[in-house]
């Protein structure tokens, strides 16, 4: 069932949001890819800031994202340092200062979805993301390798946007980073672990970790689909993971 909350009141729509959330309510419908923003959220004192704006933050995250903050001093995506009134990141090519245009990288989901509360919006289900990722490829299972910056690009870190997008079309679906979904990563309806090697490596995993989707800087181009499903644990900030912002439509 897809929920449509009408009404303009942003204090109504956050207190509904809060009680849907404590009472467990998951929205499972498809958002057309218009519902989506560009992956290229601008980067600034509110990713940075792990206990973001407003009293102490805690409203904005999820009780073991809070702790793990907490215990493991977060205070920027990993790899980033500052230098004064400057960060800075330490990439597979060095030291350099942020560029504000990147799509910010090696977050957790926890940070990620706090990001996302704090901005008046939410991750995507697994499920809308390949709905706007099948729309956007038109029929192709696949992306080529010029239609995102993956391994083949050499670069091995996210880029800023590469040329302008049109109105309602999702930006830099595949490629950059992985991006964070709140679906969690468990079996489909049917699903039977396969003999072997894949089936163990397959199920085995499918208990406390989430959904990620469209590949990297690092992802071979001929390795990623639409349908991809890359999972991780909550906390995970190594690899080269981020989000995207989505909203009801």
């Amino acid at each position: 069932m897809t929920l449509a909350v009408v009404d303009d009141d942003d204090d109504v729509r956050t207190a509904l949001n809060r009680l849907l959330q404590t009472m467990g309510y998951r929205v499972v419908g498809f958002a057309s890819a218009e519902a989506f923003e560009a992956s290229t959220v601008e980067v600034d004192c509110a990713i940075v800031d792990m206990r973001l704006p407003g009293a102490s933050g805690l409203e904005l995250w999820m009780s073991d994202g809070w702790y793990a903050v907490q215990d493991n001093a977060w205070d920027a995506p990993l790899y980033w340092q500052r230098d004064g009134d400057c960060w800075l990141v330490h990439t597979l090519g060095g030291t350099r200062p942020v560029d504000d245009d990147e799509p910010v990288g090696h977050v957790s989901l926890f940070e990620a979805d706090a990001f996302a509360r704090w901005a008046g919006a939410r991750l995507p289900t697994e499920f809308e993301w390949e709905t706007a990722a099948a729309n956007w490829l038109g029929g192709r299972a696949a992306p080529a390798a010029s239609d995102g910056n993956f391994l083949e690009t050499g670069v091995f870190h996210p880029l800023a946007p590469r040329g302008p997008t049109h109105d309602g079309e999702p930006a830099q679906l595949f490629g950059d980073v992985w991006e964070w979904t709140q679906s969690a990563y468990a079996p489909y309806p049917g699903f039977r672990p396969a003999p072997g090697a894949i089936g163990e490596y397959n199920g085995k995993f499918m208990c406390n970790q989430y959904v990620l989707r469209g590949g990297s800087c690092a992802t071979p181009a001929s390795h990623i689909r639409a349908t991809y499903r890359n999972f991780f644990a909550p906390d995970a900030r190594w690899q080269f993971s981020g989000l995207r912002l989505a909203r009801d439509a």
